[in-house]
């Protein structure tokens, strides 16, 4: 979801980042845990389990990371977020690393200083409505009440998409998904409003799932992803091709379950050696030890299986791959080459 442009918050937010230090990467070791924001809880993404455990689709590139740098998946503190706070919490250095279904947006990177290290999740806005409302498409909610989270730019492309096709409707504004689901299934709106994969991960936590619609307008385009301050590339670039390892890795085969094989000779491809620190000195180049990679990919799966576990269409969740298939099978996910 995108953030709204409101001046005084962004100065606020600028002033707060110049003011968090640098090497970051000194200070999490120092720490021996990254401290990583993510959602209050979006099961699917981000959510504690049972036993208060974080799990999810974007905690596991938190482990990733953890994993390339300090040995071990599990030193995360997660730090939860509202829309309203994730900014503030990762300009202030509260957390050394956003990922919480934000979109990399212009005034994010420029204004706000914050560096996108990548996409984890191409997206877009979409509707969800209860079936007995009998509505087949959004252009036929003229007068509806809409929940949507604030603090978010989703409040633009909602006013946007009714401007533009003439119809009027009534914001209830919210703060949280938890509260959204609760006000939508308190009928106390029509209609509930957000990225997409975030309707399907709410409704897959409904009693009756088959009782609510999402519609089929997608009214932006949401490439969500990790972030983190300006001003420390060294922390960035860890974050960034801790993301493209597990992307990479996908595209090369390489899995929970290959890779201690794949780690123990020297392979035919030298892309695959150079990923996996048995070839080339990669892991020296970031600061961090040979196998960084290997320690990510294997803290849960390359990026297809973390994927399919978390939010795939054997989930609840039930995503299709889509845009978010490899280049290779028709869809955007694309990991620069480990050269």
């Amino acid at each position: 979801m995108k953030k709204s442009i409101i001046p005084g918050a962004l100065t606020m937010v600028a002033c707060a980042a110049a003011s968090a230090g640098a090497a970051t990467l000194d200070d999490v070791k120092a720490r021996g845990k990254l401290n990583c924001g993510t959602n209050t809880g979006l099961v699917g993404f981000a959510a504690p389990d049972a036993n208060g455990d974080w799990q999810g689709f974007d905690v596991a590139v938190c482990r990733a990371v953890a994993a390339a740098v300090l040995g071990d998946s599990s030193a995360v503190e997660f730090v939860p977020t509202t829309g309203k706070t994730r900014f503030t919490a990762l300009a202030s250095g509260e957390i050394d690393m956003l990922v919480r279904n934000t979109t990399w947006t212009f005034s994010r990177d420029v204004d706000l200083k914050f560096t996108f290290v990548g996409v984890n999740y191409y997206d877009g806005q979409g509707f969800m409505v209860p079936k007995a409302l009998g509505v087949s498409s959004a252009k036929e909610l003229d007068g509806a009440t809409v929940c949507i989270q604030t603090g978010t730019t989703t409040e633009l492309n909602l006013a946007d998409f009714f401007r533009v096709n003439n119809i009027s409707y009534e914001p209830v504004p919210i703060e949280t998904n938890e509260q959204a689901q609760q006000q939508y299934l308190a009928g106390a709106c029509d209609v509930y409003t957000t990225d997409a994969s975030g309707l399907a991960a709410t409704r897959a936590t409904f009693e009756d799932p088959s009782a609510h619609v999402v519609l089929p307008e997608i009214i932006s385009k949401e490439p969500l992803g990790p972030l983190v301050r300006h001003g420390d590339d060294e922390w960035a670039d860890i974050v960034r091709w801790t993301l493209n390892a597990l992307i990479a890795a996908e595209e090369y085969g390489v899995t929970s379950a290959n890779i201690d094989e794949l780690t123990a000779t020297v392979t035919t491809n030298p892309e695959v050696n150079r990923l996996l620190g048995t070839e080339g000195a990669l892991g020296g180049m970031l600061g961090l030890s040979p196998d960084w990679a290997v320690k990510a990919i294997k803290a849960g799966g390359n990026y297809g299986e973390l994927f399919e576990k978390y939010i795939g269409q054997n989930t609840p969740i039930g995503l299709a791959r889509g845009l978010n298939a490899q280049w290779t099978d028709g869809g955007l996910m694309y990991a620069p080459p480990f050269r």
